[in-house]
């Protein structure tokens, strides 16, 4: 029996969907990173001492 090798194509395809996948996760937690950074309340110098 022989074992066909995947074709170039879908492993291509499969590595260009992965990284997608995987920018978009991280955009997504980024944005919320930035969200709760406006979101939190500005502590000024004076407030600190």
């Amino acid at each position: 029996m022989n074992k066909r090798k995947p074709d170039l194509l879908w492993i291509l395809a499969f590595i260009f969907g992965l990284g997608v996948v995987t920018t978009g996760y991280a955009q997504g937690l980024w944005e919320r990173k930035l969200d709760a950074a406006y979101q939190a309340p500005a502590v000024s110098a004076q407030q600190q001492r």
